[in-house]
């Protein structure tokens, strides 16, 4: 990750999914030469969501996120995939911090069902 608005999206995204989990885990998976940081994972109970960076966003995606209620449309990406769902962000203000608490939050409910 280069240092851009990308990164400080990153730090955000972990402090909101901190908030609304906490004792969640986050581990770097996935490693290589192209992405030597690997891919930051969280988890409570069960994987919650990814976050990855590309040249134009940050895309949190949510391992069971087809299950997870989402009155405010916050899952902008990945919407027709059988079980995962994601949040494409293409700008530091593209993100609903309260809806995306709430969408955590129903990560880890459900991971705990």
């Amino acid at each position: 990750m280069s240092d851009d608005w990308r990164i400080e999206t990153v730090d955000r995204i972990r402090s909101l999914i901190v908030q609304a989990a906490p004792g969640v885990v986050e581990e770097a998976k996935w490693r290589k030469a192209s992405n030597p940081d690997g891919v930051p994972t969280f988890s409570l109970g069960g994987l919650i969501c990814t976050v990855e960076t590309y040249k134009d966003k940050v895309k949190v995606t949510f391992a069971k996120g087809a299950a997870i209620a989402d009155p405010l449309r916050v899952f902008n990406a990945s919407l027709d995939a059988g079980t995962r769902r994601a949040v494409d962000l293409f700008a530091p203000d593209d993100l609903d911090e309260d809806a995306f608490v709430e969408l955590v939050a129903g990560a880890v409910a459900l991971n705990r069902s």
